[in-house]
């Protein structure tokens, strides 16, 4: 049997114990550039996985990047902030460490440091030019031992004619120069 009107306005449904905060299922996503600092970006949505892409994507593009949890009147509780810039310079360093040919950057070096891919690239590049000097640097010893070696060479080979008195040439028997004008060459 179903109720009266009048039963039916006096009926009150019991109230489920949560909490009826408005807007807490919300999240804000703040985002701004070093080169626009007035101009921040700030996403508000009830989707949780559309916060999420908003904060990937605008990691992707260099921005400083703010993820916020709706607390409840106005009150919003920080979940994860980022900096899109350094990431962006991480990725660049990782790959110039690849097309460089250097090793890549181990997992035990500074693991929790944020910019390990960008010190690691710089150790390296400064590794490989102190290698590059001391390959010059033998190299020009090499070329320096090998004119010494060339010279004391050269030495022994006409010491005995240097050691030796000139000749006494008579004049007799000394050539007369040619002196030849250039029409009868």
């Amino acid at each position: 049997m179903s109720p009266t009107p009048k039963q039916q306005r006096t009926h009150r449904r019991r109230a489920a114990p949560r909490d009826r905060t408005k807007n807490v299922t919300s999240w804000r996503v703040e985002a701004s550039w070093n080169h626009r600092p007035d101009a921040p970006v700030v996403i508000r949505t009830s989707d949780k996985k559309r916060a999420r892409k908003a904060f990937r994507e605008l990691v992707d593009k260099g921005a400083y990047v703010i993820i916020q949890e709706h607390a409840g009147w106005d009150r919003w509780r920080t979940l994860d902030e980022v900096d899109g810039a350094a990431v962006l310079a991480e990725r660049t360093a990782e790959q110039a460490l690849a097309t460089a040919g250097h090793p890549p950057t181990p997992d035990d070096y500074r693991p929790e440091a944020y910019d390990r891919h960008r010190t690691w690239l710089a150790w390296m590049q400064a590794r490989a030019e102190a290698d590059r000097r001391a390959a010059e640097q033998a190299a020009r010893e090499q070329a320096e031992a090998d004119a010494r070696r060339r010279l004391a060479a050269e030495a022994t080979t006409h010491a005995r004619a240097l050691m030796s008195p000139p000749a006494v040439v008579r004049p007799e028997h000394r050539q007369r120069a040619r002196h030849i004008t250039g029409a009868q060459r």
